[in-house]
């Protein structure tokens, strides 16, 4: 099948020769098969004739969304009116070509379309079929529309942490990052090279069904068994530190930790006193801890504390700006980010967290405009005549933008 071209790596990838019909707009779905693209999958998007929304958030150049280009990097895209009979027709004749197929719709969308598991695996027995939805599949809340900010209010993530917060704030805190998204698109990712190891193993297909509320229950781990078995008090919280131009944040997590710290800080002393010898001491008098490193750090800057604490071995950080982090050594070191050109100029994007000894797993250096690869693709894979692939545009079948005669797309 097809392979993607690395832009930072020769190496192969490991989903080299996978092809993904990809269902998905926003962001989870996006997230999960952008990571399959960067694993050297053929990810065909498949587009409403007006897009992905994405496409017109900013940030914006050019006319182009970078917030687009981060999530649909390395992907092919068609647009296609799935209302129409013969739109659906040519996704019939696309699946037996693929091996994986993730939506990211309502639930019963893709039933309408009649493009649902049932259907479609009678065409491709071996296909892994995953659905991202809000609250899954089936039960009563599955139709339900549910945005990230929409989750974090129903999964108890907003209360909890506005529990941990300090002083008197009523209303639970604004969030603008889309944690629910994220975390339900590495699901996914992740369940589905589960379910094709399975389809390797056995020659049967799978579908995968990813509630976003389950990702978020799963995430909230010690917030889960302390709502079963209320704690005796409340645990240490790690809050900022001052120091004279901003703020870190130190963890003295274990005893080691917390007698490195007192050396580092100049107050051995502080790993005999009654109110913090032990962990279970130290809980009690965790605010009396905390106010005497704000003491410590308040006649110094944020960086000298940090490299004071670093080098006696404490964990810590200085507050950053993601700005201020994509510049860091560990950052530059590892080539977390890639630079590739949307159309709009060049920009750099973060490649997976995760890393392979013998492959490449890198963002690919193509963002697509709406439609550019469906006559190539359909020619490509289905083997239809320039002719054909005319009449389409011209019903308005095939929608997006005027790609290049497919002659020149060979």
């Amino acid at each position: 099948m097809a392979a993607g071209v690395a832009t930072g790596s020769t190496r192969p990838g490991i989903l080299d020769g996978i092809r993904v019909l990809d269902f998905t707009a926003m962001m989870s779905g996006p997230y999960c098969t952008r990571l399959m693209a960067d694993l050297g999958a053929e990810v065909i998007k498949v587009e409403p004739p007006e897009g992905d929304h994405i496409r017109l958030r900013p940030p914006l150049r050019g006319g182009r969304s970078a917030y687009f280009a981060q999530l649909n990097a390395g992907k092919s895209s068609i647009a296609l009116d799935l209302k129409r009979p013969e739109a659906r027709k040519l996704i019939y004749d696309l699946v037996p070509h693929c091996d994986v197929l993730v939506e990211n719709y309502r639930p019963g969308v893709m039933q309408r379309l009649a493009l649902d598991y049932q259907t479609v695996a009678k065409l491709n027995p071996k296909l892994v079929y995953c659905s991202i939805s809000g609250f899954g599949q089936e039960g009563s809340w599955s139709g339900r529309s549910a945005y990230a900010p929409v989750l974090h209010a129903t999964s108890g993530y907003d209360m909890a942490n506005l529990d941990y917060q300090e002083g008197d704030i009523a209303r639970p805190l604004k969030n603008g990052i889309f944690i629910a998204d994220v975390l339900g698109g590495s699901t996914a990712f992740g369940a589905i090279q589960a379910a094709l190891f399975r389809t390797l193993r056995t020659g049967q297909g799978e579908y995968v069904d990813v509630s976003l509320l389950d990702a978020m229950v799963s995430m909230l781990v010690y917030e889960c068994q302390e709502a079963q078995f209320p704690a005796e008090r409340r645990r240490p919280l790690y809050r900022p530190t001052q120091a004279s131009d901003g703020f870190l944040l130190v963890a003295p997590v274990s005893q080691n930790n917390f007698e490195a710290l007192a050396r580092g800080v100049g107050h051995p002393e502080w790993i005999s006193d009654v109110r913090f010898a032990t962990s279970s001491s130290r809980e009690h008098h965790w605010a009396e801890l905390m106010n005497l490193l704000d003491d410590w750090a308040a006649s110094r800057t944020a960086a000298e504390c940090e490299t004071i604490l670093t080098k006696a071995g404490v964990p810590c950080s200085q507050y950053r700006t993601i700005r201020e982090t994509m510049v860091l050594p560990p950052i530059q070191e590892r080539g977390v980010l890639e630079e590739i050109d949307d159309g709009a100029g060049p920009m750099q994007i973060p490649n997976p967290a995760f890393r392979f000894a013998h492959s490449a797993a890198n963002v690919r250096n193509k963002v697509p405009a709406l439609g550019e690869d469906g006559p190539r693709l359909l020619q490509n894979l289905l083997g239809l005549s320039p002719e054909t692939i005319a009449a389409l545009r011209t019903g308005r079948v095939l929608r997006g933008v005027e790609a290049e005669t497919v002659a020149a797309a060979e």
